[in-house]
This record gives C-alpha cells, sequence and structure tokens, in this order.
C-alpha cells in the first residue's frame, strides 16, 4: 500500500515548504465543510495532504473546527498516515517555545464542545483508547 501521509496544521503552520506538484481539493462529507481546501503534492516523493485546521487566514476558532469533516475529507483522499501540529504551552521549564513534543497519550477535555464520534444512528463502535497515539509513526518522526 502507498503511504500518504496527512498533515493538519494548527496555529502557526498554514502550509508545507517544499511541497512540489500542488494541487487544491475540495471535499464534501456527510459531517459537513472541512476547514478549508486540501491541499495535495508531494514531499521528497512521498504523496502528502496538508490542510489548516483553522482555515486560511485563522478564520475559525477551536470550537468551530470540525474536525470530523476534516478527518473524514482525509480519510477520502487516501491518507493513511495523520500528524497533526498543534501550538501548546507546557508547564515544563525545560520544554521552550521551538521545542517539539511527539505525546504518546493525552486526556480529551473536548468531549462537552463538539460531535467526537463518527458513530451514532444506529450504529455502535467500541474504540479502545489506551494507546490513542502511533507508537510507529511517533518513532519514525
Amino acid at each position: 500500500m502507498e503511504q500518504i501521509i496527512g498533515v493538519i496544521g494548527g496555529s502557526g503552520l498554514y502550509e508545507m515548504e517544499g511541497l512540489t506538484d500542488i494541487g487544491n481539493v475540495s471535499v464534501e462529507t456527510p459531517f459537513g465543510k472541512p476547514s478549508d481546501q486540501y491541499v495535495t503534492g508531494k514531499l521528497d516523493g512521498v504523496r502528502m495532504v496538508f490542510l489548516p485546521r483553522h482555515g486560511k487566514g485563522h478564520p475559525l476558532l477551536p470550537s468551530e473546527v470540525n474536525y470530523r469533516a476534516n478527518i473524514y475529507g482525509m480519510k477520502k483522499l487516501g491518507v493513511n498516515r495523520l500528524i497533526s501540529v498543534s501550538a501548546v504551552g507546557s508547564m515544563r521549564e525545560e520544554i521552550v517555545p521551538g521545542h517539539m513534543v511527539i505525546p504518546d497519550q493525552f486526556i480529551d477535555r473536548t468531549n462537552a464542545t463538539r460531535a467526537n464520534t463518527f458513530f451514532g444512528n444506529g450504529v455502535a463502535g467500541h474504540i479502545q483508547f489506551a494507546d490513542p497515539v502511533c507508537g510507529q509513526l511517533s518513532s519514525q518522526l
């Protein structure tokens, strides 16, 4: 299977430097509109799909981002590895602005503010959350 990497950029990451064969794709989803058009291309010969989480120009607040549509669109475009980049703070003094941290676990405290599942309407699914981050991809990064 060809590897297609998706990147969802957060605040401060609105485009991918070095991307070639660039195209823009609009995707319709059953969950509504994604944040923006998807940017497709190649980076060092690897197919990539990029989406600015907050849209170009940052018009969407975090609570307004349609995460289900964004992820569904990535899957529809063939993405099989997804990386999400976020600008956040840290309570650890040794982690300073400019450092990159790859988490292996997290607590999702956003479930009360937006739809957070692809299931419902008669479809039930039980997804384990013990390892929410792909260990193989994390080690490659």
